[in-house]
């Protein structure tokens, strides 16, 4: 077996950005077909084609989430970050929080979700509002601030720090700077989350702690080899962060996404999806596994090569770093028929699709990321007999550069069937 030097037109040595949705799609669609295992010019490996993703993110013995291996920085940066760690470690340290994310436990937070999203509707004056500001965002955000233990004072805030961090232009993955630029960008909500953390400690310390998940964390013994130990202050603030970034980023995303897809496609029999919906809401969740097949939050995501395997045709060395593209597997026509067509009743869900990953490190919040987006747009399509996005350009859109396929602004203009 040799290494793969598959070599492309110059034009095609840069990945197309997420702003460039289109572009970023056909370029998706030519790899697949002629090179589904591609390195770029930093030496790093893209994978394309559904099975190929699939197989390397249920192998983390082959495939290693540990990025810390090659790099120093991000080493330091990955301590206690969940989608960073393997398994056995990974498996211990997920069932600090496992419980909370159950279905049942899930669930039950639908009377509280339906709740602030009634709220957050009924503070709509106008026909004519930006779905990010006055829903997609404050929705799930104080949903998983409540979860943390977290004020409703600093949501706000919240916002701006991971728009700083998912904005990152990263053109060169070895660029020395990277790490230093990295740092910088997560410096300030860090230093906010260890003093979240010690805050929770004292109030372990004198009985006055609530039920939330910095509590758990800041109690909970991890077994560390074969001695429980409990998490330091700046692991606790890594897996919070973990937690508030990925439990609002993703709803916040997904909405934005699904206005925009039902705005995008009509159903095969001409019908307009919005009203199909209105009519029956219990069509809302198969609606949104299309929206997450077609636009998948995260585009892509990253391993590690423990050793050298190959897979679709190309041999990978040891210490290589990999790039399986969720988006790219949910376009894959070897495993969905007309894979860019909104297809209402495909029948797909959990780990048929990749938009929340796959293996042991499946999303933690898949479960909750979709009751949030069932329940706002059940609220919605019972609000508002018609939703259509109306911004002039992509730009007013503002999507996010790389990585994240999605929207930090949606304007859009509604027809009320009632008022409140």
């Amino acid at each position: 077996m040799t290494e793969s030097t598959t070599e492309l037109a110059p034009a095609d040595h840069t990945l197309p950005p997420t702003t460039d949705e289109p572009a970023l799609l056909a370029w998706l669609a030519r790899m697949r077909e002629e090179s589904p295992v591609w390195r770029d010019r930093y030496g790093m490996y893209h994978v394309f084609r559904h099975a190929d993703v699939h197989t390397v993110l249920r192998d983390p013995a082959t495939f290693s989430s540990d990025s810390g291996r090659l790099s120093p920085v991000a080493k330091q940066a990955n301590k206690g970050m969940l989608t960073q760690i393997d398994p056995p470690e990974h498996r211990r340290l997920r069932a600090v929080v496992s419980s909370a994310f159950t279905p049942k436990r899930v669930a039950a937070l639908e009377p509280r979700i339906r709740a602030i999203t009634r709220s957050l509707l009924d503070d709509i004056t106008s026909d004519e509002f930006d779905l990010v500001d006055a829903l997609a965002f404050p929705l799930p955000v104080t949903v998983i601030a409540e979860m943390l233990g977290l004020p409703a004072s600093d949501h706000e805030t919240f916002r701006g720090w991971a728009d700083r961090l998912f904005s990152m232009q990263v053109d060169d993955p070895t660029d020395p700077e990277l790490g230093p630029r990295v740092q910088a960008a997560m410096a300030d909500i860090r230093e906010y989350l260890v003093a979240r953390v010690q805050e929770h400690r004292a109030a372990v310390a004198d009985g006055t702690a609530g039920d939330d998940l910095i509590t758990a964390l800041v109690t909970a013994e991890v077994v560390t080899d074969g001695s429980p130990v409990l998490l330091d202050d700046e692991e606790a603030a890594n897996f919070s962060l973990l937690l508030l970034l990925a439990g609002h980023i993703t709803t916040t995303v997904l909405l934005g996404n699904a206005l925009r897809t039902f705005d995008d496609h009509r159903l095969p029999d001409g019908r307009d999806v919005w009203t199909v919906l209105g009519e029956d809401p219990t069509l809302v969740p198969a609606a949104i596994e299309e929206v997450l097949r077609l636009r998948s939050p995260f585009t892509q995501t990253g391993r590690v090569t423990m050793h050298e395997v190959e897979i679709g045709g190309t041999t990978i060395p040891a210490d290589r770093f990999v790039l399986p593209s969720l988006l790219s597997a949910n376009h894959d026509d070897r495993a969905f028929a007309d894979p860019d067509a909104f297809v209402l009743d495909r029948g797909i869900g959990g780990g048929a699709q990749t938009a929340f990953g796959h293996g042991v490190h499946f999303c933690l919040g898949a479960p909750l990321a979709r009751l949030e987006g069932r329940v706002a747009l059940e609220e919605l399509t019972a609000r508002y007999a018609a939703l259509t996005p109306v911004a002039d350009s992509p730009e007013a859109l503002h999507p996010y550069p790389r990585g994240v396929l999605g929207v930090r602004n949606l304007p859009v203009c509604g027809t009320r069937r009632y008022q409140g």
